[in-house]
């Protein structure tokens, strides 16, 4: 057989070199007029890692770490009524959910932050004081961010859940094993590879909308942030730094999620193409390396 026959020619897509020269051009005509805009880019780089700045960057990842904890204990526990035989749990947890995700998260904040004009007091049997004292913007945030993340983690948590095969519970069931004992040792350990990828979206939009706690005065990144520039009336300089530092914590997350979705996918993996930080990252790291050039031989398998 001719050897010129058995060469293989790769396609020319011209389309992809074309969008793809189009974006390059775009994304640089986007930089040269922020650079060249009325922007004072030194007091960018002068309150990135200012000290109050970094504090409210520390609220910022406890209140959204601790509200995640939160919401995903609230979403077991309600997936679990939710699913459960008994009518009175069942319509409990549906309730929540109604109740939660039929309102927006904002109105939630001020409804915990005021919740004073209800109750002027709190008395708890151990503790007697005021709600004022009690209803801090922290715990205000908390209990709003919280258990409302709780509604929706309900409804991942339950998806999960009705992923693992009824067989697996009913196997379960026939050595002897209660229903919350296999629901603990056996579904969910299996659902965890459907929970994984949207609780990591959760976080990530938990940590932006962690933001709405700046208007109940808790002082988080961008509240930080909007405190200096009403003194230095440097607006968007300040809204540059804060912007700055949740596309960090975002990506760094996005890498971890990555590595965690992957643990728990191993054996599951349906050849799913990697995200674009796995693949910028792989990238690089192969040109640290360095790569075999294609030797231009066709795959093996391949019949001739």
């Amino acid at each position: 057989m001719n050897e010129d026959t058995d060469k293989i020619i790769p396609l020319r897509h011209y389309g992809r070199w074309l969008s793809g020269t189009i974006a390059v051009i775009l994304l640089a005509l986007v930089v040269k007029a922020f650079a060249e805009g009325e922007i004072d880019w030194p007091v960018v780089g002068q309150y990135f890692f200012a000290p109050v700045l970094l504090k409210g960057l520390g609220n910022t990842l406890l209140i959204t770490i601790l509200s995640i904890v939160m919401g995903l204990a609230l979403g077991v526990m309600f997936a679990v009524m939710r699913l459960s035989k008994n009518p009175v749990t069942s319509i409990v947890a549906d309730v929540y959910i109604w109740l939660f995700r039929g309102t927006p998260v904002y109105l939630q904040l001020l409804i915990w932050f005021n919740l004073a004009l209800v109750f002027p007091t709190v008395n708890l049997g151990f503790y007697h004081g005021r709600m004022v004292d009690v209803m801090t913007p922290f715990l205000a945030a908390l209990l709003g961010l919280g258990i409302n993340e709780g509604a929706y983690m309900t409804e991942i948590v339950r998806g999960g859940i009705l992923s693992v095969d009824r067989g697996q519970m009913e196997a379960a069931s026939s050595i002897g094993m209660t229903r919350l004992m296999a629901m603990r040792r056996i579904v969910l350990p299996q659902a965890m590879r459907v929970i994984v990828p949207p609780i990591g979206n959760e976080f990530i939009g938990l940590l932006k909308t962690s933001s709405m706690a700046s208007t109940i005065a808790f002082t988080e990144l961008l509240h930080r942030g909007q405190l200096i520039y009403f003194v230095n009336g440097k607006v968007i300089e300040l809204l540059f730094v804060a912007a700055g530092w949740y596309m960090i914590i975002v990506t760094l997350f996005t890498l971890i999620q990555a590595r965690v979705e992957k643990r728990f996918a191993r054996g599951q993996s349906h050849g799913e193409p990697p995200a674009f930080l796995e693949r910028l990252w792989r990238n690089l790291s192969m040109g640290r390396r360095g790569t075999k050039p294609s030797d231009g031989k066709a795959p093996k398998g391949v019949g001739r």
